[in-house]
């Protein structure tokens, strides 16, 4: 049963990358970014934003795979947003509807939803399981059909965008929604081991990220959000402590400070998850959260909405943090988005 509970702390996230006063275009405009002008939405990032897609690879993306990177204009908008918990493609990760679709109220409901029905249009690029890139000796792909964000970028430019280009979507009213990095930062810990010194190898990451980041600059795009990880080191089985995410945070933050410099005619924001989420956890009884340190051992049975005691979970999944061993559940998503969405509306026209 979904918890009607008021957010009681106040706006927690602040911009890590502040744009400047002087953030003009090189036409001596202002950037125009307000959320409240926003038409779409496009995501890109891991199993925290991936939505699934009728086109999709089953639990893994909207539409297509590393096997089928390219797509037509007519499958993308033929496309539907699918979530449905009895199905095998369940629609997120978290058992419900996740960040991007709270924040843009596309694909919230069950069923199949049109994103050009929806009047922030959720366009998702996000492929489950996805690292920064699939590179051997580095960050290795987890299965042969993974999309890293890499690739997402470049599905993006060959096929995402001259196809939106095609229906006039706007695109000074469009917002970069990317979320990436929790992959990367397990991946490393694992390959590397609790000995290694991993500043360096945030630096690279980033450093894969911006690549990236820079060729959607380059499509024409001028607004940009990123997150930072979430506390990570807080969850049923870490595979990192609370410095490592401090560190790598840090590093994410310092490039995105440097991409805003580097571009004055963009609005870059950095959404501060990580302290909005911490402080939900220390104060998790506020928000109707029972659990904060485990999940339920039925989160991904068909029946678990309707009977969570037939599986030992209390009240239900609502009331845990946790969805499974590392994502969040779906109410987390809806807490923590509703912090994104003020915040967002605070930033608008201010530049």
């Amino acid at each position: 049963m979904k918890l009607d509970v008021a957010l009681c702390f106040s706006l927690a996230a602040h911009t890590l990358a502040t744009p400047t006063s002087t953030n003009y275009s090189p036409t001596n405009k202002r950037t125009s970014f307000d959320w409240h002008k926003t038409s779409s939405v496009i995501a890109f990032g891991d199993s925290y934003t991936f939505v699934q897609g009728a086109l999709g690879r089953p639990n893994y993306t909207f539409i297509g795979d590393a096997f089928n990177l390219s797509f037509t204009p007519s499958q993308l908008f033929s496309n539907r947003i699918v979530l449905n918990q009895t199905s095998t493609a369940q629609g997120t990760a978290e058992g419900g509807p996740n960040w991007v679709e709270f924040l843009t109220k596309c694909g919230v409901k069950k069923g199949l939803t049109d994103p050009q029905t929806c009047k922030v249009q959720l366009w998702d690029f996000a492929y489950a399981g996805a690292n920064t890139v699939s590179k051997v000796g580095f960050t290795p792909a987890h299965w042969n059909h993974t999309v890293s964000f890499e690739k997402q970028v470049q599905q993006f430019a060959q096929s995402g965008n001259p196809a939106l280009e095609g229906i006039g979507l706007k695109k000074k009213d469009s917002l970069v929604a990317i979320w990436i990095g929790i992959n990367d930062i397990n991946d490393l810990a694992k390959l590397r081991g609790k000995n290694a010194t991993f500043a360096p190898l945030y630096e690279t990451v980033q450093g894969y990220v911006f690549e990236s980041v820079e060729k959607i600059y380059e499509l024409g795009y001028r607004n940009f959000l990123f997150m930072n990880l979430p506390p990570l080191d807080r969850g049923p089985s870490p595979s990192v402590n609370a410095s490592l995410v401090k560190q790598f945070n840090a590093i994410q933050a310092s490039h995105v400070d440097a991409f805003q410099s580097k571009h004055r005619d963009t609005t870059v924001l950095e959404f501060d998850v990580n302290t909005v989420l911490n402080r939900v956890l220390d104060n998790y009884k506020d928000y109707g959260f029972k659990n904060v340190t485990n999940f339920c051992p039925g989160y991904n049975k068909p029946d678990i909405r309707n009977n969570p005691s037939k599986y030992g979970c209390g009240e239900g999944l609502d009331t845990y943090f946790w969805y499974d061993s590392g994502h969040l559940g779906s109410r987390t998503h809806e807490v923590f988005t509703k912090e994104l969405r003020k915040w967002l509306v605070k930033k608008s026209g201010r530049w």
